[in-house]
């Protein structure tokens, strides 16, 4: 579990399988005030987050439904997650070899049977050698398979039971025996096969360093464990090391790897002032970081933690399943039960073939491949998603962003780069001073205003000494350069000067139309300057658009700015409807008149007047680098990287999630089906039965552990 996971922390020892974790859902569903489940199948454990009323309760439906939860550290044991599916409880050997040693003793039984003479002492010796290996393999299956039995549930352990005793009774020893080895085996690689599924975001962890080089009191340096770092410690972090902590910036500058965090390997240029997070990669200069987040509330920690509450959610393809195999199950054991009294009488067949047809019918129905064929691929998904750089807060969301028809855009840090930039500037008149950048760049960068540090950053221009300076409130600034009196202001400021004719008029519509903010240099008599201010396009903005038009998503941009501003940049990011002069309300409203137009409806977005809107909509993507916090807690996916093309790979991402879903509950049942036929029709014996249930199990686990190689972007 990441640190700083909420609730409390129990170990079920039976619980191994997503059987089990489906009965346990479905005991503790009907429980008020449980917030989330986190299920963790390879150490045995379970997180409950809830209320303190809840925990009783909870804890006595567990019991109910026939497993024993005990209190368990925050941190399991490393050996937990190696023997999270070793099928038994005794022994003093590991499960693998405990398997295979029942494998063995099976293919010996069956020796037995087929090349013994035919004398009782062979036989019973033939049977010993069975019901140990069956013992061996099937302990456990037992011992849950009669706990369910006992509460009347038939559940994948019930029916492996009843069929095994059924055909060991009938004289099919060496057959169950190696059923149960196979059975067992089988299940051990596909629940090691799951854990990969799960555990693969959880490597994140360990690229974060356990050790940091920090700043003492009396300014030397010490190598400290993280976890004993405090908040506003100074770090120093070498070329080549991993950065422990999130933190600032506050000496040199380098080139960091952010892969972890936001999905892109490019590295990205870190300055003074610049945020650092735990887990990327210092790989040019040496950096001294202030750390601003404790080692268990890091960015990679909390997505690692948001990543496991949402493999604890159930989508909607996984209740599906649940509600379809707690009906399906009883029925084919209804089924089972027909044929071994029915067929008798209707078939003309013996009673022990009779009763042998009806086991491996029971076998063969197994609903295990069915069952798991939805958690692996979810989870699959949800860490392909992540090792993106996109954080889906749960299954539901994953499922659901396929249905998309169309998406509001946030203008500002979502489709552009949120910072303003100058983007052109030209002297204005015949006879202007030969230091023109050097005054311009001096008045700017006097100001504090974003727009004046655009101006004096665009310009690169060593700037003019300024005298006198003064701040003019909502029209600019004044002061005296170059023996000047200048002034650095809006359109309005210029007005009232009556320095504004008709050409100038005109070249300042130009601009305003084009939704740029103009600044004009002037001294009494006459303008010197215009400099044109914007908040530029990112480059990937025009590619995510088309990619989402060629989803067949409708992109709209919503945005407080000015009707001329969110036209001009919409025009160059290619989208068509364009609504400006929105407040955070407005916003809403267009959300819900947006669902109503072309149905699911998304929303992405950065800012705190964004987060109505975020909750509103169908799927809310948060862009997360420079997002506001009320933004990322009321979106249902985080852009971590704040590129808006990860919307649409999480679209496509859904619908590749949704296709292999499908096609593993097609795999699931249409293989069974096709056995239940030849088990009808006789052809089928207990050893087909477990390949096909057991081989199904497989296909489906390695079918949705395709998502994890889904590392490279797809077009559409």
């Amino acid at each position: 579990m990441a640190a700083g996971a909420a609730g409390r922390l129990f170990r079920i020892a039976t619980m191994d399988c997503s059987a089990e974790e489906s009965d346990i859902r479905r005991a503790l569903e009907p429980i008020a005030g449980i917030r989330s489940l986190g299920f963790q199948l390879g150490a045995r454990t379970l997180r409950i987050d809830a209320g303190e009323e809840a925990y009783a309760p909870a804890l006595d439906a567990i019991r109910k439904a026939g497993f024993d939860p005990q209190p368990a550290q925050s941190a399991a044991p490393q050996a937990d997650s190696h023997e999270g599916h070793d099928h038994s409880h005794g022994g003093s050997f590991g499960g693998a070899t405990r398997l295979v040693t029942a494998l063995a003793l099976a293919a010996g039984a069956e020796a037995l049977s087929f090349f013994a003479p035919d004398l009782l002492a062979w036989k019973i010796a033939g049977m010993a050698v069975a019901a140990l290996a069956i013992a061996l393999a099937g302990l456990d299956t037992y011992q849950k398979g009669l706990a369910a039995l006992l509460r009347g549930k038939l559940n994948i352990n019930a029916l492996m039971a009843v069929a095994v005793t059924g055909a060991f009774l009938i004289g099919q020893w060496p057959e169950a025996a190696m059923v149960m080895a196979l059975y067992a085996i089988a299940e051990l690689i596909e629940a090691r096969a799951v854990d990969r599924a799960r555990n693969a975001i959880k490597g994140l962890l360990d690229m974060a360093p356990e050790q940091a080089l920090m700043q003492s009191e009396d300014g030397a340096w010490a190598v400290t464990p993280v976890a004993a770092v405090p908040l506003q410690a100074v770090l120093r972090i070498r070329p080549g090391e991993r950065v422990p902590l999130d933190g600032v910036v506050t000496q040199g500058s380098s080139a960091i790897n952010q892969a972890p965090i936001t999905g892109e390997s490019i590295p990205v240029d870190k300055e003074i002032g610049d945020a650092v997070f735990a887990g990327t990669i210092n790989e040019t200069g040496e950096i001294s970081i202030r750390v601003t987040a404790s080692a268990g509330n890091t960015t990679l920690a909390r997505i690692i933690h948001a990543v496991e509450q949402a493999q604890g959610s159930r989508a909607p393809t996984q209740r599906f399943v649940d509600r379809f195999a707690a009906v399906y199950t009883p029925a084919v054991f209804a089924i089972a039960v027909a044929v071994a009294v029915l067929m008798p009488l209707l078939a003309a067949l013996s009673w022990q073939e009779s009763l042998y047809k009806a086991l491996v019918l029971l076998v063969i129905a197994c609903p295990c491949a069915l069952v798991i064929s939805t958690p692996v691929t979810v989870v699959s998904g949800l860490s392909a998603a992540a090792r993106r750089g996109i954080l889906v807060k749960g299954g539901t969301y994953l499922e659901q962003a396929r249905l998309l028809k169309a998406v509001a855009l946030d203008k500002t840090g979502t489709i552009t780069e949120g910072k303003p930039q100058l983007v052109d500037w030209r002297a204005w008149g015949s006879a202007g001073p030969a230091n023109l950048t050097q005054l311009a760049a001096g008045m700017a960068a006097r100001s504090d205003h974003p727009v004046s540090k655009a101006i004096a950053a665009g310009l690169k221009s060593e700037a003019a000494d300024v005298q006198d300076f003064k701040a003019l409130p909502g029209r600019g600034t004044s002061g005296v350069a170059g023996g000047r009196r200048l002034v650095l202001g809006n359109h309005r400021l210029i007005h009232e000067m009556d320095l504004c004719g008709v050409e100038l008029e005109a070249e300042l519509a130009r601009h305003e139309q084009q939704g740029r903010t103009v600044t004009l240099l002037a001294e009494e008599s006459r303008v010197l300057a215009l400099f044109a201010v914007a908040d530029t396009l990112k480059e990937s903005s025009r590619q995510a658009i088309a990619d989402l038009k060629a989803l067949g998503v409708t992109p709209v941009m919503l945005t407080g700015d000015n009707a001329a501003t969110a036209r001009a940049i919409a025009a160059q990011a290619g989208i068509e409807d364009a609504r400006g002069d929105l407040l955070p309300e407005a916003k809403l409203e267009a959300i819900r008149e947006m669902q109503q137009r072309y149905g699911a409806t998304g929303m992405a977005g950065d800012g705190i007047n964004d987060a109505p809107a975020l909750a509103q909509a169908d799927i809310g993507f948060a862009m997360g680098g420079a997002g506001a916090d009320t933004a990322m807690e009321a979106a249902d996916v985080v852009i971590m990287n704040d590129q808006l093309e990860r919307v649409a790979e999480t679209v496509r991402l859904s619908r590749r999630t949704h296709a292999i879903l499908w096609q593993n509950i097609s795999l699931a049942l249409g293989i069974k089906s096709i056995f239940l036929v030849m088990a009808v029709f006789g052809t089928a014996t207990m050893w087909m039965a477990v390949f096909a249930d057991m081989g199904a199990s497989l296909l489906v686990v390695g079918n949705g552990l395709r998502l994890l190689r889904q590392q490279q972007r797809q077009r559409p």
